[in-house]
């Protein structure tokens, strides 16, 4: 992506920014900053003290957070997969800080030596690297990547596709035709879509979708069949933006930097 076409999205964002909906984002943010060295970039607080926004950088990606208003929003934590180096050490420093784990660091045969775990909030961390081939992420990943699960994948997939303009990287189907893993290229950001499988439930996700024109973006997100959010209007954040709801359940915060 070029510098030209890169205006519509904030300085150190991706395309595809993930935006977790969770209860307790002051004890999150000591949690990432505990294991990951995450920077706090921005945080708004409600009256009540309850966290409005947030942002922190881990590596060269921004995850965003908000907690939820029973009255408008549910909780949303994400998949989130990591390319970082140091594995071992973020291990050790996710069980002092009382992360659930779920994988201890391991060679997998997929080449990423790794450790999965789940933080106080309901975000799971696939936390890896390559231990080969000179790189500590495959070639277009981030510091922080989404994966997205969710009950008819293969649909998802051509939802994103057709709606959004993703570009299917790598696909993998299991016998009985699910979608196993797949990686699809959506602007500079790559998204893992998966169906559920054994303890890997469907979980949606709130995505920060940034766009060249997040009007007629949205329009196409509507037709397809996404339930409207909010509607797209000039924030007092300096974006114009929009929140739509795919059929997985999936919040697209669909904006262009103004």
């Amino acid at each position: 992506m070029s510098a030209a076409s890169a205006r519509y999205i904030p300085e150190g964002c991706q395309t595809v920014t993930p935006y977790l909906v969770v209860p307790g984002v002051a004890k999150l943010i000591d949690f990432l900053h505990a294991v990951f060295g995450a920077e706090e970039k921005f945080r708004s607080p409600r009256p009540d003290g309850s966290i409005q926004h947030a942002e922190v950088r881990i590596g060269d990606s921004i995850v965003e957070m908000g907690e939820p208003l029973k009255e408008k929003w549910d909780q949303m934590p994400a998949a989130l997969h990591c390319y970082l180096p140091n594995v071992d050490a973020i291990y050790e420093r996710a069980v002092k800080a009382g992360a659930n784990i779920l994988t201890k660091p391991t060679q997998m045969d997929y080449g990423d030596y790794e450790t999965d775990f789940e933080d106080p909030s309901g975000t799971q961390w696939y936390v890896g690297m390559r231990k080969s081939g000179g790189s500590i992420a495959p070639e277009g990943f981030h510091s922080v990547n989404i994966g997205l699960r969710a009950d008819g994948a293969k649909e998802l997939i051509a939802f994103l596709k057709s709606s959004f303009g993703a570009e299917t990287q790598f696909y993998k189907e299991t016998e009985d035709g699910k979608v196993a893993y797949s990686t699809l290229r959506l602007g500079n950001s790559i998204l893992e879509v998966t169906d559920p499988h054994g303890p890997w439930t469907a979980r949606p996700t709130g995505l920060h979708f940034y766009v060249e024109d997040c009007d007629a973006v949205f329009v196409r997100a509507i037709a397809a069949g996404c339930k409207l959010l909010f509607p797209v209007a000039d924030q007092p954040y300096g974006e114009r933006s929009g929140g739509a709801e795919d059929a997985w359940g999936n919040h697209w915060y669909i904006a262009t930097r103004t």
